[in-house]
């Protein structure tokens, strides 16, 4: 059965980037490889993802507009009319440019995705959004041993979890909690 999956981290007092959306924070810290929350292990179950304008420009600031290593389709939802298509080299990223509600782009994913789960990458008010809607099944998060004071939260609004694991990544306190989708709303 396909599920959303919102694979993040965090900082310790709960934010995914500053006003601004550095990341800065996140790059300085030192991560771990294998264990069960592994990427590589991640990633290979998953069959589309999805993300916010911000978290996407993010990427390509940071990678190179044509070095796009996602070879899923990927959903991005926007506003902006400025954002170019990733590429993968010569290739073209496959890249859906959205404005649609997230129960229909759910949908779109989960066809896409061929009984494989979901990457929510980011940011925390599209994953709210999902949350909302009772789309978000799963939260990995993992906590950086640094504090911001402010900036982008992890999640803006209500939501209940059960924890169902716990480890550690290099330097990070990771969790895994299920969503009691029952219990979602606005603050």
């Amino acid at each position: 059965m396909t599920r959303m999956i919102y694979y993040t981290a965090s900082t310790l007092d709960g934010f995914l980037a500053t006003e601004d959306h550095s990341l800065d924070w996140l790059l300085t810290r030192e991560s771990g490889d294998g264990g069960p929350f592994d990427y590589e292990k991640f990633i290979a179950g998953i069959g589309a993802i999805v993300m916010g304008s911000s978290t996407y420009r993010w990427v390509l600031d940071h990678a190179g507009e044509d070095k796009w290593e996602y070879d899923l389709p990927c959903w991005v939802f926007t506003h902006r009319d400025d954002l170019p298509a990733a590429r993968a080299g010569d290739e073209p990223g496959d890249i859906r440019f959205t404005q649609k509600d997230v129960r229909q782009v759910y949908d779109e994913m989960a066809e896409a995705a061929n009984g494989r789960d979901l990457w929510m990458v980011g940011g925390g008010d599209l994953a709210g959004q999902f949350a909302e809607r009772g789309l978000l099944d799963e939260l990995v998060v993992s906590f950086a041993p640094v504090t911001i004071g402010s900036g982008r939260p992890l999640l803006p609004l209500h939501v209940e979890m059960r924890l169902t694991e716990l480890g550690q990544s290099g330097e990070f306190a990771v969790l895994r909690y299920e969503v009691l989708k029952e219990s979602t709303g606005r603050l």
